[in-house]
């Protein structure tokens, strides 16, 4: 079974914002599979199901964002699954908006609650797929960013993006992760400037 998690913040309040991207994306998976994501266990909503014809434990950690890494790590040890079916999602304003990167360990790209699951399960070695919401211009305040309202332009291109981060997750089921990395991780322009974590 394959542990998929989406990093959020509970709250009608969050719900819109950049930072729930990954919930976002969770809820992209659940209605691909007609997973109900709402039953509490490990401090987080869960659903499991079928998606893409392999069984699936879809997550929302209601920790808030600081802290996923407990639930993430309360779902792995009940579940007995191991890291290398994990999946996280999460926002990152380092990638253009509407930009997806896959990758199968690496850094927090100091994103807090990244930083949260790689400190709780005590590894950076689980696979990761990254949602793209930094703006074009410079950011001066990255938390009032991220907590934000998206406004209605981001909000297509957060549907585009979601959309296409489901079928990269699709991919990595059927076909698995080198595959996905491969479809997904290219260039969109403008150019990134290389860094990635």
């Amino acid at each position: 079974m394959r542990l998929i998690v989406g990093l959020g913040n509970p709250g009608p309040e969050y719900q819109w914002t950049p930072h729930n991207l990954g919930f976002l994306a969770v809820d992209e998976l659940a209605n691909r599979g007609a997973i109900r994501v709402e039953r509490p266990e490990g401090k987080a909503l869960v659903g499991r199901g079928r998606l893409a014809g392999e069984e699936v434990l879809l997550a929302k950690p209601q920790t808030f964002m600081n802290l996923s890494g407990m639930s993430v790590r309360e779902l792995l040890e009940k579940h007995e699954v191991a890291l290398d079916e994990l999946l996280v999602m999460w926002d990152e304003v380092q990638l253009p908006f509407g930009t997806i990167r896959i990758h199968r360990e690496g850094s927090s790209g100091s994103h807090n609650g990244a930083e949260s699951v790689i400190g709780a399960l005590g590894t950076q070695q689980f696979a990761r797929l990254r949602l793209g919401c930094g703006p074009e211009h410079p950011l001066k305040g990255r938390k009032e960013y991220v907590l934000r309202p998206m406004k209605k332009a981001e909000l297509a291109g957060a549907a585009e993006m979601i959309g296409e981060a489901g079928d990269a997750v699709e991919m990595i089921l059927t076909k698995g992760i080198a595959a996905a990395m491969n479809r997904y991780n290219r260039r969109k322009e403008p150019a990134e400037d290389g860094k990635e974590s």
